[in-house]
């Protein structure tokens, strides 16, 4: 259940194993979590292919770049003709223009998708970042 507050959105899906429940237009495992978080900038999805199974096409994207985040498992990412092994840990940003498949290898493969529009970003943490005088139960001595 999502919960909406004045600045900040809360949902629990729980285990990410539950993924394979969830559908998006045919594909299950895939979890697009933009809408209902609120989100104004960036979409995500939560991901968990079954092991040995292969995204069916290569595609491209017409605005948004991509940074996978692989949480668990293993197997093999596709760009513009190159294949590679990706695991626990790996980051993969794709631009626009990069033709882009993956594959999960002897186990599931969970991983995050982070889209955002390719050139958007304007500032960074440090620069976008404030710091109020208000303290967190933890900070309070």
């Amino acid at each position: 259940m999502t919960v909406h507050h004045k600045n900040y959105t809360t949902e629990d899906i729980g285990p990410f194993e539950n993924l394979s429940k969830l559908d998006f237009m045919g594909f299950h495992g895939k979890h697009l979590i933009g809408k209902d978080m609120g989100l104004t900038g960036c979409e995500v999805s939560l991901n968990r292919l079954p092991a040995g199974k292969g995204m069916p096409f290569v595609h491209t994207h017409k605005k948004n770049e991509e940074l996978y985040i692989v949480m668990r498992g293993s197997g093999t990412f596709y760009v513009d003709g190159d294949e590679f092994p990706i695991q626990e840990g790996s980051l993969i940003r794709v631009g626009l223009e990069g033709e882009r498949a993956w594959k999960a290898g002897d186990e599931d493969l969970y991983f995050i998708c982070i889209q955002a529009e390719a050139g958007s970003l304007t500032q960074s943490t440090l620069e976008d970042g404030v710091r109020p005088a208000t303290k967190a139960s933890w900070m309070k001595k």
